[in-house]
């Protein structure tokens, strides 16, 4: 079951530049993650998120506007549980597409009702070490009004995904422009990239 998820990610991303599943991880893990995430919220441990690294890092609420946390193995149990998973997807992903995947970093994502992130790509243009982007979505019921899409943009065509509980999105962090439209609800995720260093 677990390898026929990574299949479709991966078949999706070969297929048509980007792959999507739904219940990518295991719900138990899927609800820990969530309430690990509001905790982390509740006690001011998440910061606002910026653009850029380094010297050039910097908060710019034109461009995106959630509040985020890095994952760490020793942080929780959900953590320990999620990176986990994401180390077998690494090792499945590297023995059939040769990646040569050799790390990670993940951080969860709150955006409250009204942010957003403007359309952009994931790779910094003096670090390539990102090859691959993957958003899982932590969201209970997510309805359509509740906004708060990713768009992926592919040439002239416009890809929505609606970020429901337990989605997983894949694609390549050096080519795949995307966006979060405006959400209408508190907007839960895990962001991150598996890299190449």
């Amino acid at each position: 079951m677990q390898e026929e998820k990574f299949e479709e990610l991966i078949s999706g991303l070969l297929d048509r530049q980007f792959g999507t599943v739904p219940h990518f991880i295991p719900p138990a893990i899927e609800a820990a993650l969530r309430e690990q995430l509001r905790a982390y919220d509740a006690d001011g441990k998440m910061f606002p998120a910026g653009v850029g690294q380094h010297t050039s890092y910097a908060r710019n609420e034109q461009l995106r506007g959630d509040v985020i946390k890095w994952l760490e193995k020793d942080n929780s149990p959900a953590e320990k549980a999620f990176l986990e998973y994401i180390e077998a997807f690494i090792e499945y992903l590297n023995k059939t597409c040769y990646t040569g995947i050799n790390s990670y970093e993940f951080h969860f994502a709150r955006y409250e009702a009204g942010s957003f992130y403007k359309r952009h790509r994931d790779q910094f243009k003096t670090d390539t070490g990102r090859k691959f982007s993957l958003v899982v979505y932590l969201n209970e019921g997510w309805r359509a009004e509740d906004a708060g899409q990713l768009i992926i943009y592919l040439d002239e065509q416009q890809i929505t995904i609606l970020p429901e509980g337990g989605r997983a999105t894949f694609f390549r962090s050096d080519e795949i422009d995307h966006e979060v439209q405006p959400t209408n609800r508190n907007r839960l995720s895990i962001a991150g990239w598996l890299k190449r260093v």
